[in-house]
């Protein structure tokens, strides 16, 4: 089953918040081999201007896996996890995640199309802290393998 070409443009609700603590950005920097002392060190991080510890740049994906969840879960979409390969994953950071930020993000799928057998599903999850600033978008392309594939 292809995916729904109508979920083009559909926003899904605010996920919970998400308080970032400093044991969260230590582990997430090991598991992806980040090692500036900003991630680990609170005096090294404070010492470069910032409030706490910073999250590596991939961090957002943290974040943003509840916003991907909607989209998976939504028996309208018709995206069959199964059949999903990741096709691509940008971030565009207004300012750093820091330990301490509550972040809460809305994805908004913004493009749909077929490409050869297979549907390509691009959503934009928009992460905002407990102020309502912006702090990161994270742009994810799924793709989801025909039936032939």
């Amino acid at each position: 089953m292809p995916v729904n070409p109508a979920i083009e443009g559909r926003s899904y609700p605010p996920t919970a918040s998400y308080l970032v603590g400093r044991e969260k950005i230590r582990e997430f920097a090991r598991a992806v081999l980040a090692t500036h002392p900003t991630h680990f060190d609170v005096a090294a991080a404070r010492a470069a201007g910032y409030a706490d510890l910073v999250a590596p740049p991939t961090f957002g994906i943290v974040i943003t896996e509840a916003t991907l969840r909607q989209l998976l879960d939504d028996p309208e979409a018709g995206v069959d996890f199964t059949r999903v390969v990741h096709g691509d994953q940008r971030f565009t950071y207004t300012r750093p995640v820091v330990a301490g930020d509550e972040l809460t993000a809305t994805l908004t799928v913004t493009n749909v199309k077929t490409l050869g057998g297979n549907s390509m599903v691009t959503a934009e999850s928009n992460v905002t802290d407990a102020s309502g600033a912006h702090v990161v978008t994270a742009v994810s392309t799924l793709v989801v393998r025909g039936e032939d594939s």
